[in-house]
């Protein structure tokens, strides 16, 4: 079978009727091991079904209450179907079980694990649009439904979790963060009202920084060019970027790579807009 013959293997976590939850802790160990060997993992809770999309292998995993696994689809699925009870493993036995069903089912292997991107947990969002306003790399995206998206992976920074801290709702993970909640860890009442999560973003982009950081760098723009000495010239950058980063949670260098203040601000008029014709076209509430 060659490769372009292959379908990849999706995992199922069930915790839906018929299946016991795991422990909030055994869940996030579970869901870490499946992701960083690279399988697409979907979850399903208490009341919920999975779509039967695909026609490619399935693997059920879940801790169920009876010999034979419970129905988790919702319509008729073409998928081979494989249900493992996982009532006994912990989450290195689960992935090592994933793996050997993959290999049974000759299913190609996923790709590696992209080391950094946002998962965005639809039961906490709200369609706010705060991260598409916010995001100066254009990760964020709506669909035909004007409902928020990750769309480009691949523009995503490494270790910039700064739409995570202006999300209000604390909805969006990064699974390789150092700690939690952005690392996907249970979300508590004192997570969203921290303050460190609930940066005002309105001071981040309708004016306070991103003006402040323009107007040092026109005026930085004037001394220089008298002075013609680029050394300070990069200092003074250095300095606006580090507030920005500072405010933001954002690595330096991810903004040092922007090419200059203009640039920050453009980016950031051009979000805001993305996100206002967004919440624009979302349909009203009757």
């Amino acid at each position: 079978m060659s490769l372009k013959d292959q379908s990849t293997l999706r995992v199922v976590f069930f915790e839906g009727d018929g299946a016991q939850p795991m422990p909030a802790a055994d869940r996030f160990d579970t869901m870490t091991a499946l992701l960083q060997k690279g399988f697409a993992v979907t979850q399903a809770r208490s009341g919920q079904r999975v779509s039967a999309a695909g026609s490619g292998p399935v693997l059920l995993l879940g801790r169920f209450e009876s010999d034979s696994a419970p129905d988790a689809f919702a319509g008729p699925s073409e998928a081979r179907v494989v249900a493992r009870n996982i009532s006994s493993m912990d989450a290195t036995a689960i992935a090592e079980v994933s793996e050997s069903v993959r290999e049974e089912t000759h299913a190609a292997k996923q790709g590696i694990w992209k080391p950094w991107f946002p998962v965005i947990d639809y039961d906490r969002c709200t369609n706010c649009m705060q991260c598409l306003s916010f995001c100066l790399f254009g990760v964020y995206g709506v669909d035909g439904d004007q409902k928020i998206q990750v769309q480009n992976n691949d523009n995503c920074k490494t270790n910039c979790p700064a739409c995570s801290r202006v999300c209000p709702e604390a909805a969006i993970m990064f699974p390789k963060y150092k700690a939690g909640p952005i690392n996907g860890d249970i979300v508590s009442d004192s997570d969203v009202n921290r303050e460190k999560m609930k940066i005002d973003i309105s001071a981040l982009l309708g004016g306070d920084v991103y003006s402040l950081l323009r107007e040092r760098s026109e005026k930085a723009q004037s001394r220089f060019s008298k002075e013609r000495d680029a050394d300070k010239a990069l200092k003074e950058r250095q300095k606006c970027l580090v507030k920005l980063a500072q405010s933001g949670d954002i690595p330096p260098e991810v903004l040092m790579s922007l090419p200059s203040m203009d640039e920050i601000a453009r980016r950031a008029e051009e979000a805001k807009a993305k996100a206002a014709a967004a919440l624009a076209g979302q349909p009203q509430a009757s």
